[in-house]
Parts: structure tokens; C-alpha cells; sequence
């Protein structure tokens, strides 16, 4: 990978870093929130804060579509300033929202603006990297966004600890998000006529002629049933962890939690191979399933031990998935597939923060997050055979 396509990588990766901060900093406060609101009635709290989860997670997928389509019209790097930029402001209404109307408001404009993410950052890399380089790029900018995740539970709990509010909270979310945004800005306007170009000076992809819907198709539905399990994981994971009404343990041990996804993430990027992806695919989803059943029964400090293993292997998916995105899709439709395939993963997996908000059972929730962990895997059995078939029809 040359120098100049590695600090691309690394630009985007930072933006990658906080899409996923601002998506866990409504976990990180969710239960001051259910507080304010609702007082003592955890049920009617949770429930709402599940809701409001949902509703964030479900702009953010579905609104991954029109933003794909956006990038490949406009540009990656313009529709990475508005996502910032955006962010950045609806930060800024969650922190003035006088109820729970404007507090929704606020969150489906901040889904609406982190959903052009993925779509644009995905791209960019996958336009800028050979089949080669592509999952070692992708593990790094795993790394960061596994590293967002991870980091703003740790800041949110110190702020907490401080006495924050949780208003007062999004105030400093806000600034991270304008100033990358100044940095995206400058960056669209020196490089507008790069943008659209047909070749780089790392060589073009030599996958990017290479078609395969069937296979698409089925990956997107694999990835809409790993989104219901990772939404409600991600979405009470302090609230899991810990459960006292302050929950500054549970963020720290969050925190830990999810920075163990980065060396996932790492090991995915180095192990992962262009001519198995599949099968790897197959091989992390089914290690979902004893973790989740651990965290169904786990009682104590084997809370964190369980939560940890599983976010090790769940993250593991991420580079792997995204590389065959990259691998089935054409070139000049590539933002699309990546939003459409975000609408699924993020939009229709989204339910699953409702469904882990609805219930107040672990072991109903983490069991029927195993069962479905379970069914990811057959479908990725299905994908491996699938493009078996397609592969050697082709030969």
C-alpha cells in the first residue's frame, strides 16, 4: 500500500472512529436519559430508550441507500463533509431538546446524517485500494471504528463522573464532528477533479468488472441478521454490564468490551483471504453463538469475560464482509451496494435494539440473539455454496 492511499485510509478511518462514537454515545447516556424522563419506571425507561435506539439505527441503515446513490453522483469526499458537518449540528439538537419529541427529532437527523457514511467511506477506500490491499485497508479502518466504539463509553463515563449531563455531553460531541468536517471540506475542494478519475496511482481494482448479484443478495441478508444481534448488543451493553443507576462502572467495562473488537477487527485483516472469504464469514458468525449463550446466564464478573470474547469475534465479520461487497458489486454502482447493504445491516438490524429494550430477561434476550447468530451462519453456508456454484459455472 503505497503512502499516499495509506493516509487516505487513515483520514477516513478517523471519520470511521466517530460515525461509531456518535452511535454509542446514545448507549453511553441512554439510561440519564431514561432518568429524566421516566424517572423510576425502569421498564417505560428502557422501552423508550430501546425505541429511540431503533429509530436512530434505522435512519442511519435506510437512509444509506439515497446516500449511496448521492456519492456516486456527487463524490465521496463532499458527502463525507456533510455527514461531519451534519453530525456535528444535530448534536447540537439533542443537547437543546426541550422533551421526548424534539429529543426524536434530534436523533433521526443525527441517524439521517451518520447514514452517509458507510456508503461514502467504503467506497472511497475500495476505489482506492487493489483486491490485494483491500482487506488489510479495510482491518485498519476496522480498527478505528471498532476504536470509536470503545473510546466514547470510557470519555462519556469520565464526563459522567465529573457530574456532566448528558446534555452537556453532546455539547463536546458536536466539536470533533465540525472540526473533521473543516478537514473533509478542504480535502473535496483539492481533489474534486481526482474524484471521478478511472485509474489511481495504485492501480486499479482487478475485481471491479466482476458481477454477482445472487451472491450480493444473499450477503445482505446475512448482514440484516447480524445487525439485529449487534444493535441490541451494543445498545444496553453499560446498561448489561453494570445496571446501578449511575452505570460508571458499566461504561469502563464497556469501554474495555469494545476495544477488544479492534484486535478482531486486526486479526481479520491480516487472516482474511480473497479466496475463502466466505467460508471465514461462515466460521465468525457461528462463533457468535456460545458467547451470546454465555452472556444469557452469566451473572457476575463473567459479564465483562463473555461480552468481551463475543465483541473479539463479532467484529471479526467487518473486513471480511466489506470485502466482499467490494468483490460482487461493479465499480461505477459501488456506493450503492454499499448503502443498500447498510440499509439491511443497519436499517432492518436495527429492531433488535427494540427487541433487547422490550424485555428485561437476559436470558431471553441473549438466547434469542444466539438462535439467531445460528441462523447468520447457515446463511453464510449458503453464500459459500452459492458462489461455489457461480464460480464454477463460470470456469
Amino acid at each position: 500500500m503505497s503512502r499516499a492511499t495509506l493516509s487516505l485510509v487513515l483520514l477516513v478511518s478517523c471519520a470511521h472512529a466517530l460515525v461509531h462514537g456518535y452511535e454509542v454515545g446514545l448507549a453511553s447516556v441512554e439510561q440519564e436519559i431514561a432518568v429524566e424522563y421516566f424517572g423510576e419506571d425502569v421498564g417505560s425507561g428502557k422501552g423508550f430508550t430501546g425505541r429511540l435506539s431503533n429509530t436512530w439505527r434505522l435512519m442511519w441503515g435506510l437512509g444509506a441507500v439515497v446516500a449511496g446513490f448521492l456519492v456516486d453522483r456527487f463524490g465521496a469526499r463532499r458527502l463525507l463533509t456533510l455527514y461531519l458537518l451534519g453530525c456535528g449540528g444535530a448534536c447540537a439538537l439533542a443537547a437543546t431538546s426541550t422533551d421526548e419529541s424534539s429529543l426524536l427529532v434530534a436523533m433521526i437527523s443525527m441517524g439521517l446524517m451518520a447514514s452517509i457514511y458507510h456508503p461514502a467511506g467504503l467506497s472511497l477506500i475500495s476505489h482506492e485500494t487493489t483486491a490485494e490491499e483491500r482487506p488489510r485497508a479495510l482491518g485498519l479502518h476496522g480498527i478505528f471504528g471498532s476504536a470509536g466504539l470503545g473510546s466514547t463509553p470510557l470519555f462519556v463515563g469520565v464526563l459522567l463522573a465529573a457530574s456532566m449531563s448528558w446534555r452537556n455531553i453532546y455539547w463536546v460531541l458536536m466539536v470533533p464532528g465540525l472540526l473533521l468536517g473543516l478537514v473533509f471540506l478542504v480535502q473535496a475542494f483539492r481533489h474534486r477533479s481526482i474524484e471521478s478519475r478511472k485509474t489511481t496511482a495504485s492501480g486499479e481494482s482487478d475485481d471491479q468488472d466482476h458481477i454477482d448479484w445472487p451472491c450480493f443478495f444473499t450477503l445482505t441478508l446475512m448482514a440484516s441478521v447480524q445487525g439485529f444481534v449487534y444493535s441490541a448488543f451494543i445498545s444496553f451493553l453499560p446498561r448489561y454490564l453494570d445496571g446501578t443507576p449511575s452505570m460508571v462502572r458499566g461504561h469502563y467495562l464497556a469501554a474495555g468490551v469494545l476495544l477488544i473488537g479492534c484486535i478482531g477487527q486486526e486479526l481479520a485483516g491480516r487472516f482474511a483471504s480473497s479466496a475463502i472469504l466466505e467460508r471465514q464469514l461462515a466460521w465468525i458468525t457461528f462463533a457468535n453463538v456460545p458467547f451470546l449463550l454465555w452472556m444469557a446466564f452469566a451473572t457476575t464478573w463473567d459479564r465483562a469475560v463473555a461480552a468481551g470474547l463475543l465483541a473479539l469475534v463479532h467484529f471479526m465479520h467487518q473486513p471480511i464482509y466489506n470485502s466482499l461487497i467490494a468483490k460482487y458489486t461493479p465499480r461505477h454502482r459501488r456506493s450503492l451496494c454499499y448503502g443498500f447493504s447498510f440499509a439491511m445491516g443497519l436499517g432492518l438490524g436495527s429492531f433488535g435494539a427494540s427487541f433487547a429494550g422490550a424485555y428485561q430477561s437476559d436470558a431471553l434476550v441473549y438466547g434469542t440473539l444466539a438462535a439467531t447468530a445460528a441462523f447468520g451462519g447457515l446463511i453464510c453456508i449458503t453464500l459459500s455454496l452459492l458462489c461455489h456454484r457461480q464460480s464454477t459455472r463460470s470456469w
